[in-house]
């Protein structure tokens, strides 16, 4: 069992910069693949990055690619989203997963049923 408590959301102007901290229980976290996803005001649920146990191997939605940098630090079991020149669209609550990582040589998963546990999600808000 892997429990995950997201945290660094608040309120930002645009073109300013959040990083998102996801503290994840357990001590086998560098064997889990991570992500983040993010739910806006009527909108489905949509991927934004995700990352394996090899922190080299990463994945970005296009709408974040560039923008949004996914990292990890397995000594502090600690996954993170640095999010530069925040834009009022990425205004969502956002959602730490993880799920056991048994295939790391391939691209992180990008669809919600590959991750088995989940945060409870975190403000972000972006003005204009």
């Amino acid at each position: 069992q892997v429990q995950l408590v997201e945290s660094g959301g608040g309120l930002v102007q645009a073109g300013g910069s959040l990083r998102l901290s996801c503290a994840a229980s357990g001590r086998t976290f560098s064997s889990y693949a991570m992500g983040w996803f993010r739910q806006a005001p009527g909108k489905e649920r949509e991927f934004v990055a995700a990352i394996r146990w090899n922190p080299s191997n990463t994945a970005y939605a296009d709408s974040v690619k560039g923008r949004f940098t996914i990292s990890r630090d397995n000594a502090k079991n600690t996954v993170y989203l640095q999010m530069n020149s925040l834009k009022p669209e990425d205004t969502a609550v956002y959602y730490c997963v993880a799920a056991i990582d048994r295939a790391p040589w391939v691209r992180p998963a990008t669809n919600e049923i590959d991750y088995t546990y989940w945060g409870q999600g975190t403000q972000v808000t972006v003005s204009s």
